[in-house]
């Protein structure tokens, strides 16, 4: 899979919360795959599907999960409006163009998988005899998982997110042990940046896991945002640290280029370097870098990120902020003495715990 490529589609994820537990449409599906019955469901507006029905029953009542499970004890198509709202048709004969190239047997399936590809449109195909539940949309085709499977699926990877977060952790105690001791190079760099993108991606198969579980993901998406907690935030201040034109501009061009990395480039310290602008040469990864302190800073309490930005425009480097005065800190603007004192003792702490965490 290409780092979850499919992962973030904006409309399955739309499709799948449509039909997550706890939902009115969750409910009736639930119904009739109890009751293996099987059913075509299709979500289209009046007109773009009228081309394609042919007989049936026109109706237009309110979704209601038993009104929905009845309807599919008939044999033809149930359709809906796009929302889902309300049914307007049922035991439809839908006739999608033939020619639209399809690789299920079934009928029921083959029938769902061209009107979405010919219409865009959402489509469900409950089997009758597999406890199947296939959504097809445009050119997706998505199976659905039990939700005890999705479950198992999740808690998988909460432990695999977890360890990645020590682990970024782990590089993270590292760089700030480096700015301060100003031995950081652009390797330390890139190793945070790659495995906070690591962090970040499995966050986002775990969310897509959330919305299938609907009410049943809850205790998983507190889980997640626990796991995930500030990683984004340090990902921008590496990034405003580091990056030669730190403008938000930039810094998002930067963070999208990442994100768009294929898992094999994603594993090359030098593809990132690249990308944060530094010319690919032999050796290059080893060139020592200095921090301008954004990170550093925002680990302090209370300091705005106003008086952040301040800071490090005023004195440009991690290592002039520490040799800065009470005196000079106070007079940035946004400071003033009693912050530019807990700057300068927070600096301390920082330098000293990182020290006893390393060597006891």
């Amino acid at each position: 899979m290409d780092r979850l490529a499919a992962v973030g589609d904006e409309r399955l994820i739309e499709a799948l919360q449509m039909i997550a537990p706890g939902t009115l449409l969750r409910q009736a599906i639930d119904n009739i795959v109890r009751a293996r019955t099987g059913a075509l469901l299709v979500f289209a507006d009046e007109e773009q599907i009228k081309p394609l029905i042919s007989g049936g029953i026109q109706i237009d009542v309110a979704l209601r999960p038993m009104i929905l499970y009845e309807l599919a004890k008939m044999d033809g198509a149930i359709l809906l409006d796009r929302s889902g709202s309300h049914i307007t048709h049922a035991n439809v004969q839908l006739m999608p163009d033939s020619s639209i190239d399809s690789q299920e047997t079934g009928t029921r399936h083959r029938t769902a998988e061209r009107v979405a590809k010919q219409l865009g449109t959402l489509a469900i195909s409950i089997s009758a005899s597999r406890d199947v539940v296939t959504v097809y949309l445009g050119d997706i085709r998505y199976i659905m998982d039990p939700i005890r499977t999705m479950l198992d699926k999740a808690d998988q990877a909460l432990q695999t997110l977890e360890r990645f977060r020590n682990r970024l952790n782990q590089v993270a105690a590292t760089l700030t042990e480096l700015e301060f001791q100003e031995r950081v190079t652009l390797l330390d760099v890139t190793t945070y940046l790659q495995r906070a993108e690591m962090v970040m991606s499995l966050s986002q198969l775990i969310e897509r896991y959330v919305v299938e579980l609907g009410s049943e993901g809850r205790l998983v998406e507190l889980q997640r945002e626990e796991l995930v907690y500030g990683v984004k935030e340090d990902r921008a201040a590496v990034l405003r640290d580091y990056l030669r034109d730190p403008s938000p501009e930039r810094i998002e061009e930067v963070r999208r280029a990442i994100i768009a990395l294929p898992s094999d480039e994603l594993i090359s310290m030098n593809r990132i370097g690249e990308i944060l602008g530094y010319a690919p040469e032999l050796n290059f990864l080893e060139q020592h870098v200095s921090p301008r302190g954004c990170r550093v800073l925002h680990k302090i309490p209370r300091l705005s990120e106003q008086a952040i930005t301040n800071i490090v425009e005023r004195f440009g480097s991690l290592s002039a902020i520490m040799e800065a005065s009470v005196e000079e800190l106070a007079a940035v603007e946004g400071v003033g003495e009693s912050r530019a004192r807990d700057v300068k003792e927070g600096l301390a702490r920082l330098r000293d715990f990182e020290v006893r965490e390393r060597y006891g």
